[in-house]
């Protein structure tokens, strides 16, 4: 019933930017907790890259602090995750997730930084 729809990655230069968006359908927002994006590169697990609450309160991994930015539009059931300076090891899918009465996970979008 629940959706998850993620776009925007794509092959991006490094120090490039990116804007990734996931949106989340058949769930009222009240009912949408934390909104975020893990990604998993090849030959490692899944890893967090941002969270942000429905208060707005953001997580970030070490690796993207001070050049990746979350945020949220709670009408539109919608995050954002806006890529800035973005690095070859910034390559990876990315998976948006939803919490709510569960998880749910977008499909995964890929990102690809050159150098």
């Amino acid at each position: 019933q629940v959706q998850v729809v993620e776009s925007g990655g794509g092959l991006v230069q490094a120090g490039g930017s990116l804007r990734l968006s996931c949106s989340a359908y058949g769930i009222r927002f009240p009912l949408l907790g934390d909104m975020g994006w893990h990604r998993q590169a090849p030959g490692n697990q899944r890893e967090l890259v941002a969270v942000i609450g429905r208060d707005g309160r953001e997580i970030y991994a070490d690796s993207v602090k001070g050049r990746f930015s979350i945020s949220r539009d709670n009408v539109k059931n919608t995050a954002y995750l806006q890529m800035n300076n973005v690095k070859p090891e910034d390559t990876a899918v990315y998976y948006c997730i939803c919490r709510g009465a569960r998880d749910y996970w977008g499909q995964g979008t890929q990102v690809t930084v050159t150098a």
